[in-house]
């Protein structure tokens, strides 16, 4: 199902046809760098990977991360949309994008359109997001959506501490 379009971009539920994409991506070195390990090595985790996280997301609560592919050919090219995390009062925008597909503007073109339909079609108050202290890449992004940077919190229930940014989702009047 199709979520959003851009110029560029289609954003849309993740399928269990996407498990080949998903294991490259979560096993790339940058995602397990600024993310985190989750395990995944075969195509089975990744395929119970996707019944577990984006597919529940979105029959629970509406919404998720969506694969994120080139309107021209549906090449997939990473994910981005939303997180209810344990840890966070608020729903958190996030994105990944694989190496090639970087510096091209893809993930904030995803982003971009994230956020405008996380205030207009979600009808959020707020949306945060969260990067490790050292990615600077994705902080510089969420500056230019226009997230401000709130302090460090810790991640979870671990001792990492991690960058916090906000923006506030509300119609200005």
């Amino acid at each position: 199902m199709i979520v959003l379009e851009t110029d560029r971009l289609i954003l849309r539920h993740q399928t269990v046809e996407d498990a080949a994409f998903i294991l490259e991506l979560m096993n790339d070195p940058s995602w397990i760098r600024y993310i985190g390990d989750k395990g995944l090595r075969t195509l089975d985790d990744a395929r119970s990977f996707i019944i577990k996280g984006p597919l529940d997301s979105y029959a629970r609560l509406g919404f998720g991360f969506y694969l994120t592919e080139l309107k021209d050919g549906g090449t997939p090219v990473g994910i981005c949309g939303f997180a209810k995390r344990d840890f966070l009062e608020d729903v958190d925008i996030g994105y990944a994008f694989l190496p090639e597909f970087r510096g091209k503007g893809y993930a904030f073109e995803a982003a971009s359109a994230a956020l405008a339909y996380a205030k207009s079609e979600l009808g959020l108050q707020r949306l945060v997001a969260i990067t490790t202290k050292d990615n600077h890449a994705s902080a510089k992004l969420l500056e230019k959506l226009g997230m401000h940077f709130e302090g460090t919190i810790p991640y979870a229930d671990t001792d990492e501490e991690v960058r916090l940014y906000a923006i506030n989702c509300r119609k200005q009047s």
